[in-house]
């Protein structure tokens, strides 16, 4: 999944920063988030029909199919579990589930194979805002810039996202940014990077992060136990750690990365790819927080491991 992108001529060889990704906007104090996370409620279909403006309509008019479609795949998720839950825990057969539900067998069976999984429903229901930070740093000039690691990560995450059907959109986190967009979210930022990050950990009950010593650190609130990056030890190692936290707020998730150092949180995104299902098996819709390992070469994750929890809160 993540070969290639030290490549030279991708980011500009190993260098860590590049100029600001066109695909991403530009920064703002307060981030405004997906426009479509508010679109939806009863009445505005009828609304659209009515709207005299050609141009306003038809933009509202995309605003709400995309609203629908994911809401037709959260529809479909939700059937799939039902039907797993009817067999699992009442001891119906597919034939009965089928029959109970006014469907045909071949349909339970069809419901069963192609319906999004169920660990889809650890980023919400959609479509998901996907932020990576902006961090002070000088080139030829001083200006903001997205370090190549973030930019991967925020890649990454939005080829997961893509994977299970949601709806991708994009911002980028300034560093006066304090709160997380409306709606679901991504957000991939430390407490050092923006007041957001620091938000957001002081929601967990489990896990927070802080300095000390010069270093950064994951910290267990209930013991003290701390864990701190394989990178900084006086025999440095090619890996890192990062925070990760899943908070239900209402109804949205926000969902929250952030690594000891920029790498690290392009691991987090390599261990929530090949380890969501048993995650959300294990932990379902509760907000929880846990920590990851990876090991690198270069910008390349070569492997990546849980170091703490899942925490649930």
């Amino acid at each position: 999944m993540f070969r290639g992108i030290n490549k030279p001529g991708v980011f500009g060889g190993h260098g860590m920063y590049r100029g600001i990704n066109a695909r991403y906007g530009q920064c703002e104090s307060t981030v405004k988030g997906s426009k479509l996370c508010c679109v939806g409620a009863t009445d505005d279909f009828d609304d659209v029909r009515r709207d005299p403006d050609p141009v306003r309509r038809g933009r509202r008019a995309t605003e709400l199919l995309a609203v629908y479609q994911q809401r037709a795949a959260e529809l479909a998720r939700l059937r799939k579990a039902a039907v797993e839950d009817a067999h699992r825990d009442l001891g119906m057969s597919y034939t009965q589930i089928a029959a109970a539900m006014g469907l045909t067998k071949g349909r339970v069976s069809q419901i069963r194979g192609t319906a999004p999984p169920p660990e889809r429903a650890f980023f919400g229901t959609g479509p998901v805002s996907v932020g990576v930070p902006l961090r002070h740093g000088v080139t030829d000039r001083q200006r903001p810039l997205v370090a190549a690691e973030d930019m991967q990560a925020g890649e990454e995450t939005a080829r997961l996202l893509d994977g299970y059907g949601l709806a991708v959109t994009r911002y980028q986190i300034g560093p006066g940014t304090a709160t997380a967009p409306p709606g679901d979210a991504v957000v991939i930022c430390g407490p050092k990077t923006a007041p957001v990050g620091a938000a957001l950990l002081a929601r967990d009950k489990a896990l927070d992060m802080r300095e000390d010593g010069g270093r950064w650190w994951i910290i267990q609130r209930a013991t003290g136990q701390r864990y701190g990056s394989p990178s900084d030890e006086p025999d440095p190692a090619a890996a890192d750690l990062a925070y990760v936290g899943r908070h239900q707020l209402g109804e949205h998730v926000t969902v929250h990365i952030a690594g000891i150092h920029a790498i690290g949180s392009l691991g987090a995104v390599h261990y929530l790819a090949g380890h969501l299902a048993e995650l959300f098996a294990d932990a379902g819709d509760a907000s929880l927080s846990l920590v990851t390992r990876a090991s690198h070469d270069g910008l390349e994750i070569t492997a990546s491991s849980l170091a703490a929890g899942p925490f649930t809160w």
